[in-house]
This record gives C-alpha cells, structure tokens and sequence, in this order.
C-alpha cells in the first residue's frame, strides 16, 4: 500500500522541479523530503527521480506514478470535501421507522422542525408495527427507530442502545354526552358496569385494559375490536363503549368524544428511540437525536 503522503511530496517534486520547492510547499526539510522519497522509491522497487542540471526530472516510472498521484490526491480532496458537507449538514440522508401513533402526531412535528434546520438531508421514514420495526433495525434498513414499552413488556437492551424520549399517561376515551365528560379525572372503579372498545390482533393496550380494571375488582366486558385508535374513538363517539388509549393516539382526538385522566390508575407507556450498537451514527442522525430528545421533553405536557 503506497503511502499518500510520500505521493504528495513525489508530484510536489516533480511539478516544482526541486526538493528544496517541496519542502517549501510542503513545510518539510530538504532531508525530510529526501528521506520520504527514499521510502517510496523501496517501496515500488524502482528510482523515480533522477537529478538535472536544472534540478530533479521524474524517470519513466516517476511520471507514471505521479500521474497516478495527481488523480488519487485529488480524489482524495473530493472525499474530504463530502466528508465535510456531510459532518456540516449540508448533505446525507436519514432512515427513520416509527409507529402509527407516533406517525400521526409527534414524529410530523418533529420532521417538520429537522427539515427547517437541515433542508438538504434527504428523509426517508417507514411506519410499520413494533415487531416489523425491530427487524427493520436489526436488518440495517433504518438506522433509527421509534419503539415503545410497557413497565411488563420491556424491550431487549442487548443488540439495541435505547434512548427514552417520553413517557406518556394512558387516558380514558368517553363519548362527548356520556356522563363521565363532566369530570377531569375518572376512578377506574367508575367504569365497571361500562361496556369497552379494545384494539383487536391481542394489541397490548388489550393486556392494559385487562390488567388496569382487574386491578380495580372487575373484568372488562368487551363491546367492539377495533383496528385503530382512529377507529375506536369512532366508535366511542357513538356510545358504542369507552376505552382506553396512549396519550399521543388522541392528540387529534375524534369531535366526538372526551379525553380523561386516569391518574395513576393505568400503566404508562414509554416511547424510546432504538439505536444498533455496531454501527458508526452519521451527523445527521445524531442531529436528529437531539432534536427527538429535546421535543420529547414538552411532547405530553
């Protein structure tokens, strides 16, 4: 492998005409640039300069490979210079996957400020279900990925380094005319005679409606499966049942029903960034790590 360095100083040689041009170009001493030729000239196994009355000429073998140094030499600046746009933020690109709920009202927010600060880094965003968004992690086909747990569900901490960005209270969904609207905050006890909208496919919020009104003395009783919150609040509006749901899925919440407090009643979700361990981050995903980070922090308030 040819040194880069000794390339250099050989072109400067050649095109200057001298050692003593090179070392001044190059900030070198006359025997410091002798003794890097020297090098190089062991290292390919043939002289490649000759002295002239007028000062140092290339031999054959001296042209060619300052041929080549010119064109490596300037390939390298290229690379330096995309290197420093890059690390500037004046290119690149970034691969984000997130969740449905956090696609309909957090990550917008977040898009929306990262493309005002960084309008040349290209975006590419995927929203698929948490098990998909692992494997999509896992495969390298994003490099970042918003994920989400429950304090009986936790994520695995070993292929991923996790990032927690907020933790949001679940809340109780009511249809707008059904006497619980009245009230800011409902006692899960409350609710024991009422019939429930659920997400369907063993959704987790399934678990957490099981787990919260068993806690209370009682067992749901289940009116609806629905396969969104979209749809479940649809539902609710129309005095269908109540629910239960995270509280970024109803940032945009339906006309037709009522967002409540549960206090303490009901576990909260963590919602955390997933990051692999074995791979170098760009500037641009550390860039939107910290903007992730620093709008979570006012994100449920």
């Amino acid at each position: 492998m040819l040194d880069a360095k000794r390339l250099q100083i050989l072109l400067s040689v050649v095109e200057g005409g001298s050692v003593t041009a090179a070392a001044d170009e190059l900030f070198y001493t006359p025997s410091g640039v002798s003794q890097q030729l020297r090098k190089l000239e062991e290292e390919v196994g043939q002289p490649l300069l000759q002295r002239h009355a007028r000062g140092m000429v290339p031999t054959d073998a001296g042209h060619v490979l300052a041929g080549h140094a010119r064109a490596i030499l300037q390939q390298m600046d290229a690379a330096m210079a995309d290197l420093d746009q890059l690390a500037g933020l004046k290119s690149g690109s970034l691969s984000l996957g997130t969740f449905p709920t956090l696609g309909s009202s957090f990550i917008p927010l977040v898009i929306s400020r990262f493309r005002k600060m960084y309008p040349s880094i290209k975006l590419d965003v995927r929203s698929t279900r948490l098990r998909e968004l692992i494997g999509l992690l896992a495969r390298g086909e994003i490099s970042m990925g918003l994920l989400w747990e429950y304090e009986w569900m936790r994520l695995k901490r070993d292929d991923f380094e996790l990032t927690t960005l907020f933790t949001e209270p679940t809340v109780l969904v009511v249809g707008a005319e059904h006497p619980l609207a009245q009230l800011e905050e409902v006692d899960v006890a409350a609710t024991a005679h009422e019939q429930w909208i659920v997400r369907a496919n063993e959704h987790p919020v399934a678990e957490l409606l099981e787990r919260t009104c068993n806690a209370a003395g009682f067992s749901p009783k289940i009116s609806f499966q629905a396969n969104d919150y979209q749809e479940a609040q649809a539902m609710v509006s129309v005095g269908l049942g109540i629910a239960l749901a995270p509280k970024s899925a109803v940032v945009n919440h339906h006309p037709g029903v009522k967002v409540l407090s549960l206090g303490e009643a009901a576990a909260s979700r963590s919602v955390l960034l997933a990051q692999r361990r074995d791979r170098v981050r760009a500037p641009a995903e550390n860039a939107f790590q910290t903007l992730l980070v620093d709008m979570g922090k006012t994100w449920i308030d």
